[in-house]
């Protein structure tokens, strides 16, 4: 007897795994993308007659810890607004156990995807600025993301940037998180003390180690996302590496410093000196040189400097003119 493909047995995990909507008002299309806790899929809402996304874990049961992360993600999503979030419609249990919730459908392509052909260093910085804005506020609500990367971040077709994957942010006050939460409402705790969550690479040092974070844990993942929008900026062609400007070079060394209290505060205070960089102000993570100082201000003022020394040169021209 002939032993099954992978392919086959791929599509029997799929069918298997198919959400049984039957009893709500949505009903499945297609898969839009699988994580490891949980498949998202393309849904119809019959009522609004819309597209909705829904997340729902994914088979054999899991764990209830991992249903009340799911949960908990959903809460959290609901109860923060904010254009780079996106919103949750609703939250329920389908009839095998599994817990489900149903958010707007969103298009666009992952950052790292993007970047591919998005090679200017403004534009980057201005996406990263982005996405400072969004982790700033839930912040400034006392959420912390705890699993910032490029693949957890979308850009939309018309430049919209969006933080995906809460699945394992922390809520101040849930046993981990410092900072006051802002009215939000915690849940029961979903990660045992000394448990290491995040992805390797992008985890802050006390993260790795299992212990308590705070806003400056995500600091330390912009700063991995960051170095990682410098890394090919300036076109395919270019030849080695790009070279890095000296500030931002600064901001990068601040967000990644190994020690919590070395770094920024928050996510606010870093897209705020990526700002200062890109509008020419002095950027604070940067001890600047007399020379840095001058090449910074003639290059902000350059256009009324181009029009003092055009007016210096024509009247020079004229007296020389006049003297003859």
């Amino acid at each position: 007897m002939k032993g099954l493909s992978d392919a086959t047995l791929g599509h029997l995990g799929e069918v298997a795994d198919w959400p049984d909507l039957s009893s709500t008002k949505y009903e499945a299309a297609s898969v839009l993308g699988r994580g490891g806790m949980a498949t998202v899929y393309l849904a119809h809402d019959r009522d609004l007659g819309r597209e909705v996304a829904i997340k729902v874990i994914r088979l054999p049961e899991p764990a209830p810890e991992i249903a009340e992360r799911l949960r908990q993600e959903a809460r959290i999503l609901a109860q923060l607004e904010h254009p780079g979030l996106v919103p949750v419609h609703d939250l329920g249990t389908l009839p095998d156990g599994r817990v489900f919730y149903v958010m707007k459908r969103v298009r666009g392509r992952r950052l790292d995807e993007h970047l591919r052909d998005e090679r200017a260093l403004s534009a980057r910085l201005r996406l990263f600025e982005r996405v400072c804005e969004t982790v700033s506020f839930a912040h400034a609500h006392g959420v912390i993301h705890r699993d910032l990367k490029p693949e957890n971040v979308m850009v939309g077709p018309f430049g919209e940037v969006l933080v995906l994957d809460w699945g394992v942010a922390k809520l101040s006050g849930d046993g981990d998180a410092a900072g006051p939460a802002s009215g939000l409402v915690p849940g029961p705790p979903t990660t045992a003390h000394g448990t290491v969550v995040g992805t390797p690479g992008f985890m802050s040092p006390e993260q790795a180690r299992g212990q308590p974070v705070d806003a400056r844990a995500d600091v330390f993942a912009l700063g991995r996302i960051l170095e990682s929008m410098l890394a090919d900026h300036g076109g395919p062609d270019a030849e080695g590496p790009a070279r890095v400007p000296r500030p931002l070079a600064s901001i990068l060394a601040k967000a990644l410093a190994p020690e919590p209290d070395q770094r920024y505060p928050g996510a606010r205070e870093v897209g705020e000196d990526v700002a200062r960089y890109l509008s020419g102000q002095r950027v604070l993570a940067h001890r600047e040189s007399v020379f840095e100082v001058l090449g910074r201000l003639a290059t902000k003022y350059k256009t009324p400097l181009a029009l003092i020394i055009a007016y210096v040169l024509m009247r020079a021209a004229l007296l020389f003119w006049r003297g003859r």
